[in-house]
């Protein structure tokens, strides 16, 4: 609870100015770096310097359940083979059980299997040696920094004001730049959470393939329950310059393991070749993404407890009473929309009198300080944050009467 004798500043919950105006307290500033080249924001307990203070991290979008108890068993019998075995540097037997749960009359030379999904993009990104990128923000930030690094060109189309893609006019621009170019979109996208994929499915079918590559980062897919109609993996033999990039960290729960992978027509896979290091898939990371694929039965489950939580979570917030609105998702976390109180502001509170860690959407090319990002987790840990919301929420709607009378 916050009482306010703790507040960080003198009367920091009494007044809306001055909550806006709080700095972390160590008077390190969170700047925007959408110019870097060296990082971009992300989740997870280590994105923040007070990485001891978080009992509950709520940034990362990984599985509620975290990881199976089949993959546990993999990894408990082979552990010690880390000792003596080299791992399979072309990820064969993973490959072999992504063409079978793909399905799609996919093999081997269709899949190539990364140190995580990011890997993969950066991989992607050098190895197509294009001059134009075309990107959706906010989204992920690696497409961003991935295009830097290799210095093309960076085309910026923003989703509309309804959190959608907006297809004409990615469709012009790629039209307009007439050169060799990647499109990167995200679906469902992050961080809004929306699947936009009749939009993409019309981008797909009006760029010229001759010139124009689509990156499609699938990494929250399963996390959907219609799956077959939203994802594009049945068109993957239709196009031959679409290239489907799906993680296995959040909805397997590997995030300390990092696993992602490529479906793409052979030639693309071919060129993705001479810039992956041997060996980056590490031997229990390829054992547990395995295992992970043959136990469908735990991502399921989760998504029952996604659904029904989520759907608490959003009564719960969005009442009128509430300085806070939670925006719909189709996946297993959603924006929320603060009022009279930044997101910097906020996520610190959070973290500072709860030990609850959540993602300042700020550092998302395209949005303000207006939203955090916040994951669907068990009943319990859900239950903690809403509490927390509701605390908040008491001194803003204080600090909101003091300031009207």
């Amino acid at each position: 609870m916050i009482n306010d004798s703790d507040i960080i500043d003198s009367e920091v919950l009494l007044n809306p100015g001055n909550i806006n105006k709080v700095q972390p307290l160590n008077s390190i500033q969170k700047e925007k770096k959408f110019n870097s080249l060296d990082s971009c924001s992300h989740g997870g307990i280590y994105s923040t310097k007070n990485c001891l203070q978080v009992k509950i991290d709520f940034s990362s979008n990984i599985n509620p359940l975290g990881v199976s108890r089949q993959v546990l068993k993999e990894i408990r019998k082979n552990i010690k083979q880390i000792s003596h075995v080299y791992p399979d540097s072309n990820c064969n037997l993973l490959k072999k059980s992504i063409a079978e749960y793909i399905k799609h009359d996919i093999d081997k030379e269709w899949i190539s299997v990364g140190n995580g999904a990011t890997e993969i993009i950066h991989n992607f990104v050098r190895a197509v040696s294009l001059s134009n990128a075309i990107i959706i923000p906010p989204t992920f930030c690696e497409y961003e920094l991935a295009s830097k690094r290799c210095k093309m060109k960076i085309n910026f189309i923003h989703l509309s004001k309804k959190l959608q893609i907006q297809a004409e006019e990615v469709i012009e621009k790629s039209k307009k730049i007439n050169s060799n170019s990647l499109i990167f979109i995200c679906n469902p996208n992050n961080p809004t959470g929306l699947v936009n994929t009749q939009m993409i499915e019309k981008i797909l079918s009006s760029i010229d393939c001759s010139k124009t590559i689509l990156l499609l980062d699938e990494s929250f897919i399963e996390f959907l329950n219609d799956i077959g109609k939203q994802s594009l993996m049945s068109k993957i033999k239709e196009y031959n310059n679409l290239a489907i990039l799906r993680s296995m960290t959040k909805s397997y729960g590997l995030a300390g393991l990092r696993l992602g992978y490529l479906v793409a027509n052979p030639r693309l896979i071919r060129k993705l070749k001479p810039f992956q290091i041997p060996w980056s898939v590490n031997g229990i990371a390829q054992i547990a993404g395995i295992a992970a694929l043959n136990d469908q039965d735990h991502v399921i489950r989760a998504k029952k407890i996604i659904e029904r939580e989520k759907n608490y979570m959003y009564k719960k917030i969005n009442t009128k009473e509430n300085q806070a609105n939670a925006l719909r998702s189709d996946v297993n976390f959603f924006l929320i929309k603060l009022k009279n109180i930044n997101s910097i502001t906020y996520q610190k509170i959070l973290l500072d009198f709860y030990g609850i860690y959540v993602r300042d959407c700020s550092s998302f090319r395209g949005m303000s300080s207006d939203f955090i990002r916040v994951a669907v987790k068990t009943h319990k840990d859900n239950v903690r944050l809403l509490k927390a919301i509701y605390d908040i929420n008491n001194h803003l709607n204080k600090s909101t009467m003091f300031k009207n009378k």
